[in-house]
């Protein structure tokens, strides 16, 4: 299995593939050899097909973590064992159409406030007031904040698809990210890992905002990313034009930014009811 996990991460490697998906797909084929106690390289479409359906059936994953090891198993078999897709009948598992969670202002207020730490609050706070992945804001270095009165920005480095990009930083963020350097003096990393070699790990990231989430008394908000699209939902509550938010987001696609109309509370309760234009009988 080692030369074949060799042979699957540089044909990733050589494709673009964030770490992200890399370790993703790694560790979907991994359990699919482990769960057959042999080299995937050995399987027939039919021990394919019959493991997905233990995937959907017995250990009940979500269907985008079907999609996942889909998405994986068809990557291994045609790219780095060469063999035709058209030869393997594997379904795809449709993903229910979902509508990603948001704080509310007040809800966002009260999570910064019950940080355990400063520097839990700022990450936090830089998170939410620029519209970080998180892998972007645990990559956040020091040259990247841009405080010159002409500039105000943060910059992205290497973003999702390998995009660099500039968001906002707004006074208030700046002077939380002084008072956080002047108490930790981090050197390098804006948010250093324990010690300091490196940035801040995804997991600390993680916790420290369901940390933050538990003392606050939130129950729902997902994990960390619930803040970016708190970010993009309360722009465009604000007025914000739909384009500027896909450029601060970095998306690609102005239709994957389109999704937060749904979320946007205030012009949704605005809007008049055809029923209210009716003539009074």
């Amino acid at each position: 299995m080692s030369e074949l996990r060799k042979r699957m991460h540089d044909a990733m490697l050589l494709r673009g593939f964030s770490e992200r998906t890399r370790e993703t797909y790694l560790r979907c084929v991994s359990a699919l050899a482990k769960h057959y106690g042999r080299s995937p390289d050995t399987l027939d479409t039919a021990a394919i097909q019959a493991y997905l359906l233990h995937l959907i059936t017995e250990k009940k994953l979500a269907y985008a973590s079907v999609n996942q090891a889909v998405c994986a198993i068809r990557f291994l078999l045609s790219v780095v064992l060469g063999q035709r897709t058209e030869a393997f009948a594997i379904p795809m598992a449709k993903v229910p159409k979902r509508l990603p969670q948001v704080l509310t202002r007040e809800e966002v207020s009260r999570l910064l406030d019950h940080s355990h730490s400063l520097r839990n609050r700022v990450v936090l706070e830089t998170t939410y007031a620029a519209g970080l992945r998180l892998s972007e804001v645990c990559a956040l270095q020091l040259t990247d904040i841009e405080s010159a009165p002409e500039r105000m920005c943060l910059k992205i480095r290497q973003g999702k698809g390998g995009k660099d990009r500039y968001t906002l930083l707004p006074p208030c963020l700046l002077d939380s990210l002084r008072l956080y350097w002047r108490a930790c003096r981090p050197k390098f990393w804006l948010f250093p890992c324990r010690s300091g070699e490196g940035p801040i790990d995804k997991k600390t990231a993680h916790r420290l905002y369901h940390a933050a989430r538990s003392a606050a008394g939130i129950e729902h908000g997902g994990g960390i990313h619930t803040l970016r699209h708190s970010f993009a939902t309360h722009l465009l509550e604000a007025g914000v034009d739909i384009h500027t938010i896909q450029r601060l987001l970095g998306h690609g696609h102005v239709g994957t930014t389109m999704r937060y109309f749904h979320l946007a509370r205030s012009r949704l309760t605005s809007t008049t009811s055809p029923l209210d234009l009716l003539a009074p009988h």
